[in-house]
């Protein structure tokens, strides 16, 4: 009997289906070479993932016969299979290992010389289900990361679908609970809502909002914006989502007016978002200058932790922003203006959100762009913080620069230049720089080489005087992508840069291609916490004075407010650091008194953590800020 040509057909492409299925657990051989360093100087635009240059990947192209059956977007899928398998044989799993013990040892061996109680400690490396390109310190203790699907497991190759168009450009997310532990059971998959992106394929995908911007609402929401349209060397999306922590889900939003691609997001004193910069869906080279805001000013602001936007709009802010470099460093200081600090030394600008104008502010020193660095609003006691300390980003500048009153000072250095770093503020208002490299992609050893100048491995710490001394290094030697939080137990986690990841997984063949790693600040090794026992449920007024229980009262000598970050590409934007007046002591209680101004500390979830005459936090716990009325 004759088969019918649509039952060979199945026939053949269920044969692929096992085909695939066994490469995908086969591990090939051989190795690809990579290209030493061609020297000095910044070369961004090229460096820049999946811009198209050597290395970049392509998409893998679907079978017909498998479209015809399958339809094209599992097709697609069994397409980058089989070049994942063939990707296994140009970068072997024995080299992972080996590089991955080799950072190993070296770590052991070099942070013998720092001891815990002066410089800290690294203690766990444990696997993570995502590269944790953005992550987010949420309300409820829990870390979200979010990224995006590997398109290769060759790290000498580019590994972001940046410049892919279709189904492989998608994201992903996932929570990670530290309370449960390191294992797998501790992640909970939250995956973006599939979308239909305008890229002519009609492929349904969870949202690609990696590349995004991102802040918090007042209500404890994460407000993400943009992302990867695909192709031309970075195109904007116009998606825009919010994630309720409390809930654990994403809710969608209408599209913003431009597609963005690496934009910026800060929230303001009066709880709404600005939304800056970043490639538009024309691709790499067309940075648009259009603000927008969100909630729009016909929304009202979400406070209760019930207030979830949904297909709510964005509103066009008043004046423009004309960054010519991305991902530029927003913050709301306590005089309640946005201060835009670009990576053209001429491009740093101070916006009104209530006139919705903007200005000029003085050229920071310098005249270089920079790549991604750190900046960090220094702490300003109980008024909030006035100025910003800008480092990193110029692998041959260690200066650190201070913008205050208008006026850039030249202050201390570091131990050397890095990009792509990440500073994060402490409870005790002191500053730690983790994570860096040469350049985007670039190590030290050559564009696309992992191989790493190990010196960026070093931690640095920055003392209440402003002087740095360089600390214990870190496993791996995280560069573009990396990221790091400060946890409600006061320890750093740190993760990030998916290419370092790649190059040192345990085991390319499974799912679990992210690390993370755990560093205790020197104050978790300087004797017993202060007791932090018992906090206001309910949201508390600017300037109130409130209670909190504490069984160590005596022992307490500072309050301090410490907001959750939200970060990617070394650009973070909610760091804030603000001490509170202690009114009352005694009796196993303390009277405190919140900030007396939403341009002090804007609206929103705040670690609280006491402090003891040694610097040592207890372990902190949530209070909310909101103005007088807000729920009415």
């Amino acid at each position: 009997m004759r088969i019918p040509r649509s039952r060979t057909r199945l026939s053949n492409t269920l044969a692929a289906c096992a085909v695939v299925s066994a490469l995908a657990v086969s591990t090939l051989a051989g190795a690809a070479p990579v290209a030493a360093h061609s020297g000095g100087g910044h070369h961004e635009h090229s460096t820049r993932a999946g811009d198209g240059s050597a290395g970049s990947a392509e998409a893998p192209e679907a079978d017909p016969a498998e479209v015809a059956v399958l339809g094209r977007e599992h097709a697609e899928e069994h397409a980058a299979t089989r070049q994942g398998a063939q990707d296994l044989g140009t970068y072997p799993q024995a080299t992972r290992t080996a590089r991955l013990k080799a950072l190993t040892e070296s770590q052991e061996k070099t942070n013998r010389d720092y001891k815990a109680s002066d410089f800290g400690a690294f203690k766990e490396y444990f696997d993570s289900p995502d590269f944790g390109v953005h992550v987010a310190q949420l309300p409820t203790g829990k870390v979200l990361l979010f990224s995006f699907e590997r398109v290769e497991t060759d790290p000498t190759k580019e590994t972001a679908p940046t410049q892919i168009v279709g189904a492989a450009n998608r994201g992903r997310a996932f929570l990670w609970d530290p309370q449960k532990g390191t294992g797998a059971s501790a992640f909970k998959k939250v995956t973006p809502p599939a979308v239909t992106m305008p890229d002519s394929t009609g492929i349904s995908r969870p949202a690609p909002i990696f590349c995004a911007g991102h802040a918090f609402l007042p209500n404890g929401m994460l407000g993400v914006f943009g992302g990867n349209l695909g192709a031309n060397g970075g195109s904007g999306a116009k998606l825009s989502f919010v994630f309720d922590p409390w809930s654990e889900t994403w809710a969608m939003n209408e599209d913003m007016s431009v597609g963005r691609w690496y934009p910026s997001v800060v929230t303001g004193a009066d709880g709404r978002m600005l939304i800056m910069s970043g490639q538009s869906e024309l691709g790499w080279g067309t940075p648009t200058p259009i603000v927008e805001r969100f909630p729009a000013l016909s929304d009202p602001v979400p406070y209760r932790k019930t207030d979830i936007p949904r297909f709510r709009p964005v509103d066009r802010f008043g004046a423009d922003a004309p960054y010519k470099l991305d991902y530029p460093h927003l913050f709301s200081l306590r005089d309640g203006k946005i201060y835009g600090l670009g990576r053209s030394h001429d491009q740093q600008w101070l916006f009104d959100p209530v006139k919705e104008t903007r200005g000029e502010l003085a050229q920071r020193p310098g005249t270089a762009d920079r790549s991604y660095g750190s900046a960090v609003p220094l702490p300003g006691g109980f008024r909030g913080p006035d100025s910003v300390l800008v480092l990193g980003g110029d692998r041959t500048d260690p200066n650190t620069y201070q913008l205050a009153a208008g006026k850039w000072k030249t202050k201390e250095a570091r131990a050397f230049g890095r990009t792509q770093d990440n500073t994060l503020l402490l409870p005790t208002g002191n500053l730690l720089t983790v994570n860096g490299s040469y350049d985007i992609r670039d190590y030290g050893n050559g564009l696309y080489n992992p191989n790493a100048d190990l010196k960026y491995r070093h931690t640095e710490l920055r003392d209440e005087n402003g002087d740095w001394r360089l600390g214990p290094v870190q496993r791996l030697p995280r560069g573009y992508h990396s990221n790091a939080v400060v946890l409600p137990d006061g320890r750093v986690m740190i993760t990030g840069d998916e290419a370092q990841q790649i190059a040192n997984d345990r085991d390319i063949k499974d799912d679990i291609d992210g690390t993370i790693e755990m560093y205790e600040p020197p104050y978790l090794h300087n004797g017993a916490r202060p007791a932090l026992d018992y906090v206001p449920s309910r949201p508390l007024a600017f300037d109130e004075r409130f209670t909190v229980a504490s069984s160590t009262t005596e022992d307490v000598k500072r309050a301090v407010l410490l907001s959750p970050t939200t970060a990617t590409h070394s650009v973070n934007t909610s760091q804030r650091h603000v001490e509170l007046r202690i009114k009352r002591q005694g009796n196993g209680e303390l009277d405190l008194q919140a900030p007396p101004t939403a341009e002090a500390a804007p609206p929103g979830w705040y670690m609280l953590f006491l402090l003891n005459e040694e610097g040592v936090p207890s372990v902190a716990k949530w209070i909310s800020l909101e103005p007088n009325g807000a729920r009415s």
